[in-house]
């Protein structure tokens, strides 16, 4: 038997006798699991920003755990079995890639993009905006958003035009600032940032590793800061603001030849 198969059917099978002889196992219930599957998403999001493979193994081993239990689930609410999972989804496959499987030509992968989407509309789909999920969150949904509908063309020429609307943005928000109109002014703030996010697509940066690489490292130096303080003996609850910008260079220049991944 091909090895995958057979760590499949390990997998399979063991999740059959955990379901049916581990108490904890045994209560668990699709709403139950969601928000652990959640947890490990992120998790394994985290080993992919830092590109820690061994991690990447190990968490994507946790999600094939996750998807196996729903399988089990779904074949005791006689809802569907694992094989209707999985061949649901090669279905998908092979008839939304026709330039794999059919007989339709493509150029590059925009085109590719742009049938995907035509094919989902053929499936009952009646919006592209369909496959956006409402709990995303709002920076991936912004991608996701844009991505979507620029496979119908629906988009900038460049990245210059992009950056014009960014500016655009910034300034109707310092116009909204000034009129201290806080309900304006969260909507402007919002059209920057789609704004820029839509410029991250340009110039070939993921918005959302782009600021969480910027989180790790802010949460870096500050805690050198917190340790530089508590080595020195000094109470940063008492520094004023000059001082803490010195120790935060400090910090800067310390870390500035580590990277975050």
């Amino acid at each position: 038997m091909d090895a995958r198969l057979q760590a499949f059917e390990r997998l399979l099978n063991i999740m059959d006798e955990l379901r049916e002889q581990c108490p904890w196992d045994k209560k668990q219930t699709a709403q139950t699991l969601r928000k652990l599957t959640i947890e490990e998403t992120y998790e394994l999001s985290d080993a992919i920003i830092n590109e820690d493979w061994k991690s990447i193994k190990e968490e994507l081993g946790d999600l094939f755990l996750h998807l196996v239990f729903y399988s089990r689930i779904g074949k005791e609410q006689q809802q569907f079995q694992v094989e209707d999972v999985l061949n649901g989804v090669c279905e998908k496959l092979i008839f939304r890639h026709p330039h794999i499987y059919g007989d339709v030509k493509v150029e590059n992968e925009d085109d590719v993009k742009r049938n995907w989407e035509m094919l989902k509309l053929k499936e009952g789909k009646k919006s592209i905006l369909e496959g956006v999920p409402n709990g995303l969150p709002a920076i991936n949904k912004s991608q996701r958003i844009q991505d979507k509908v620029r496979s119908i063309g629906f988009d900038w020429d460049n990245k210059d035009q992009v950056m014009e609307k960014v500016m655009e943005e910034i300034d109707e928000l310092k116009e909204a600032v000034e009129l201290k109109d806080k309900h304006e002014i969260e909507l402007e703030f919002g059209d920057v940032l789609f704004a820029l996010i839509n410029y991250s697509r340009f110039i070939d940066v993921d918005a959302e590793s782009a600021l969480e690489k910027t989180n790790q490292k802010f949460m870096k130096r500050f805690r050198w800061m917190e340790n530089h303080a508590s080595e020195n003996k000094l109470n940063m609850h008492e520094m004023n603001l000059e001082q803490l910008d010195e120790i935060w260079n400090l910090a800067k220049n310390h870390l500035k030849n580590e990277t975050i991944n």
